[in-house]
């Protein structure tokens, strides 16, 4: 028995279907991909630097954002690289290791954007229900610590997943059902018992998904309640505004995690687990600068002023 899995382990290489069924799709489909994933690094480097060059923008909420922006980017490149190769070549090919950092990488970006997003949702409780004390409240230390502690968990949570899975075997030929080494995708391939791994899963999920959600969701409970209380109009309409672009983040975000898992493992339903994970890979890193930016004053004056000045400087 263990000699014919050492056999079945030496898969070494997976073959990544991708969209190859639809290969009408596949032009199409590479150049929206390049024109999404070229705003996406421009949107959110963008925010950085911007959050850097404005002195207004040094404030925790901006923060928060700025490295929400860098986790965009590191997802997105984690795995839309991979995509954008798949579509043009016909070899479509990813090692062991290739699949297990690629795996590694997307899963810490994920979990850590999602308390991330939760962080934020708190901050914003805090601007809203106690602003005279918001400065304090959220100093720097606390901060760095929210931050630092949202990579850490997504870090370690990587960490045991990606352990579990290298830990199994892996039946020839190899075939992946989907454009990147997304879990379930990778367990569908295995040949051993995976149940350890997929109970570890099962823990980290609800665990993650779970506490990220109760945090967002006290919050803004907190943040309608004290908003409901506001006398002016005025103060009401500030409060809600601060709040409407961060709850439409959250909402495309957790909206499209559920599509992902809620779906059925079935292989009627394995098109629509592919287009759900392209717009999560693909457009959540795009939309987020969007969301954030369109609706801020002084981002757009930042910009407007940067580009000015840079446009001043070369017709001298």
């Amino acid at each position: 028995m263990v000699h014919a899995m050492t056999n079945q382990s030496s898969v070494t290489t997976f073959v990544l279907v991708g969209f190859s069924e639809y290969p009408y799709l596949q032009p199409p489909l590479f150049l929206v991909i390049v024109a999404i994933y070229t705003v996406t690094l421009v949107g959110n480097v963008g925010i950085i630097i911007v959050r850097r060059i404005n002195p207004k923008l040094h404030t925790p909420m901006y923060f928060f954002l700025s490295h929400l922006s860098f986790l965009d980017i590191c997802y997105s490149s984690v795995f839309t690289p991979k995509l954008l190769e798949i579509l043009v070549v016909e070899q479509r090919t990813i090692s062991l290791k290739g699949c297990m950092t690629q795996f590694f990488f997307g899963c810490t970006c994920v979990i850590t954007e999602m308390f991330m997003l939760a962080v934020m949702a708190y901050d914003r409780f805090v601007a809203v229900c106690n602003p005279l004390l918001y400065t304090v409240a959220m100093s720097h230390q606390l901060c760095a610590l929210l931050v630092a502690g949202s990579y850490m968990w997504g870090g370690l949570c990587a960490v045991i997943l990606t352990y579990t899975l290298s830990g199994l075997f892996y039946c020839e030929p190899g075939i992946i059902d989907h454009f990147g080494c997304e879990y379930s995708a990778i367990i569908s391939v295995s040949c051993s018992d995976s149940s350890f791994s997929q109970m570890a899963c099962l823990v980290i999920s609800i665990l993650s998904e779970g506490s990220s959600l109760l945090i967002t969701m006290a919050s803004y409970v907190f943040i309608v309640v004290t908003i409901i209380k506001m006398p002016s109009k005025g103060g009401l309409q500030k409060a809600f505004s601060t709040c409407t672009s961060h709850l439409t983040a959250i909402s495309i975000f957790h909206g499209i995690i559920l599509l992902l898992y809620c779906v059925p493992n079935a292989n009627s339903s394995r098109l629509l687990v592919k287009v759900a994970t392209v717009l999560y890979t693909v457009l959540i890193p795009m939309l987020n600068p969007l969301i954030y930016s369109l609706r801020n004053k002084d981002v757009k004056d930042t910009v407007k002023t940067f580009i000015s000045s840079k446009l001043h400087s070369h017709s001298i």
